[in-house]
């Protein structure tokens, strides 16, 4: 490992990073790695590559496991010009996370995760999980040659559980309130040899850095207005803002994006405390919202994206979850099935756009967070059709229906 502390998001305590910390003992906050103040991409060809490689400056790791990747990273930024019309806006760009090894923006925490873990000696790794990072953790381990042990709520959706279990993780579906599944996991890994991957771990956040570090070369260094995210524990979108903060520090951009925290009017703790001005969050007692992956009723690092949103401008929207399967169906007119919890930012820059919190001329990266394939019971509230013909008659039912 590098020589770098990790340091209190809060209070700005130093721990060693050799040893395995998640949260502050003064305050309880969670750790981040020390902010880095240079480095430099690593030359070489992107096909041969991994994404860690390509970074490797910027990350806290003196050397890196070749053999646990899987290919994460390195995913596509889409510009589209009709979708950025209809929004009324400049420029969009969607960052298609759906296109990592298990369909989500996980895997590139996760990886990160996996290398710290086996530094540090580990031979089990855990998670608590909805989906996407259950997924992640159980095939990275699975690759890693590593004990995996999966917390899921015992309320999971049916077709949530198969794509975990694919991989033959320990998955345990827990009877208790998954608010607090988090911290208890934390003591269950220390006394069990566990190193927890959760949603805002510190070297998970480091992962997700490079995400920004890629929107960066993709866009030729000519950085966005605002990055939209949707946001649920507030992992991704701090490791996300960290990114762009370095490649400033660095001096490989010359301004850092403003960043939206954008959630589901039914689970919106984070959304709800920037509003009202507070400083903590609260937890939301009665949550429900088809965007079931930011369905976080008491985000572990929502004080401290409360901090960083008020610390840099960004700010803070919830929409309900008929504008949210609408921005679906919009996404899908241009090609892309997602999630629902990534339509959430387009149908927050509907919303921003209509309370003219928009102007109608910036250019706005809205990261895509996961595949709609790994929830497909939204499909439901959508009209979808489709008609039986018979081969013989296929023609004629084309000149009938479809010609001008």
């Amino acid at each position: 490992m590098k020589n770098l502390p990790l340091v209190c998001t809060k209070c700005g305590k130093s721990f060693r990073m050799e040893n395995l910390q998640y949260r502050c003992d003064l305050c309880n906050e969670p750790l981040e790695v020390e902010l880095l103040t240079c480095g430099k991409i690593s030359d070489g060809n992107l096909l041969t590559q991994t994404m860690l490689e390509r970074y490797a400056e910027f990350l806290p790791f003196a050397s890196l496991d070749r053999d646990i990747s899987l290919g994460e990273g390195f995913t596509p930024l889409i510009q589209s010009e009709s979708l950025a019309e209809k929004l009324g806006i400049g420029e969009l760009y969607l960052k298609n996370e759906a296109q990592n090894p298990t369909w989500s923006f996980k895997d590139r925490g996760t990886v990160a995760g996996v290398q710290h873990a086996r530094k540090l000696g580990y031979k089990r790794i855990g998670t608590v999980s909805t989906g996407n990072m259950a997924s992640s953790v159980a095939a990275y381990a699975r690759k890693a040659g590593m004990e995996a042990f999966i917390f899921v709520s015992k309320n999971i959706a049916a077709e949530k559980i198969n794509p975990i279990a694919i991989y033959n993780p320990h998955l345990i579906r827990v009877d208790g309130d998954y608010g607090n599944l988090y911290y208890e996991s934390l003591k269950i890994g220390q006394t069990n040899q566990i190193y927890f991957i959760n949603s805002d771990a510190t070297f998970r956040i480091e992962g997700s850095k490079t995400i920004a570090f890629e929107i960066c070369e993709q866009l030729h260094f000519d950085m966005p207005d605002y990055v939209i995210i949707p946001t649920s524990a507030g992992g991704n979108l701090r490791g996300i803002e960290k990114g762009f903060r370095e490649f400033h520090a660095c001096g490989l951009i010359e301004n850092v994006p403003k960043i939206i925290c954008a959630q589901a009017s039914g689970c919106s703790p984070i959304c709800n405390a920037f509003h009202a001005k507070q400083e903590e969050v609260s937890r939301v007692l009665d949550p429900h919202t088809i965007a079931h992956g930011i369905e976080n009723p008491f985000p572990p690092s929502g004080n401290q994206t409360l901090r960083l949103l008020k610390r840099t401008g960004g700010f803070a929207v919830a929409v309900p979850d008929d504008a949210t399967i609408k921005a679906q169906a919009m996404l899908a007119e241009i090609g892309l099935f997602v999630q629902p919890e990534s339509a959430v930012p387009i149908a927050a820059i509907q919303k921003l756009r209509s309370e003219n919190y928009l102007t109608g001329k910036e250019k706005i990266v809205s990261i895509i967070t996961g595949s709609g394939l790994k929830f497909t019971e939204a499909l439901t509230h959508h009209t979808l059709t489709s008609v039986e013909c018979k081969l013989e008659d296929i023609s004629r039912y084309i000149r009938d229906n479809f010609d001008q």
